[in-house]
């Protein structure tokens, strides 16, 4: 059995923070799925989308995020992971979904850097708009739903790492 911790959740919801931190905690390697499509696209999230477009860097996420090989590890996916559902049937296989659950109003105030962010939206899209399109796939494809609403790094970790003794116990 894979022995991963998989992080879903809206931009700036934490998933990176949280996951380096966890990883350490844990004692596992840390991943960041897009870390890995720059790496492996040579360029910027927001630059892919820029000069290639949404449909190219959906393309390169599904890939990466399909092929991904990593047991042991804490997984930090994109915020639109949850688009492609062969690619979440892998990261099941890899270990425990986690969705972190933010509200709106938070999300919105951590994303100063929307325009430079490297996030998938459609011209016009509001946050609003990408959670209501996302917040129900979010918790479709959670094995936990994690609710970190005034809650620092430190106190998120303990209850992930409570939440996952209970999951793993069943």
């Amino acid at each position: 059995m894979k022995q991963s911790v998989v992080l879903i959740g809206m931009p700036a919801a934490g998933k990176s923070t949280v996951g380096v931190v966890l990883a350490k905690t844990l004692g596992k390697q840390f991943v960041d799925t897009d870390l890995l499509i720059q790496e492996r696209e040579g360029m910027l999230l927001q630059d892919i989308i820029n000069t290639k477009g949404n449909d190219y860097f959906k393309q390169a996420e599904e890939a990466v995020l399909t092929e991904l090989d990593v047991d042991n590890a804490v997984i930090s996916t994109g915020g639109s992971a949850i688009y492609y559902p062969e690619s979440m049937k892998h990261l099941h296989d890899l270990g425990p979904v986690i969705y972190l659950q933010l509200s709106v109003p938070t999300l919105k105030s951590r994303l100063s850097n929307i325009k430079t962010r490297g996030i998938a939206m459609a011209p016009g899209q509001t946050i609003e708009d990408l959670a209501r399109s996302r917040v129900p796939l979010y918790e479709s494809y959670a094995d936990i739903i994690m609710p970190t609403e005034g809650l620092d790094v430190e106190e998120t970790i303990e209850r992930i790492c409570v939440a996952l003794k209970n999951y793993r116990k069943k």
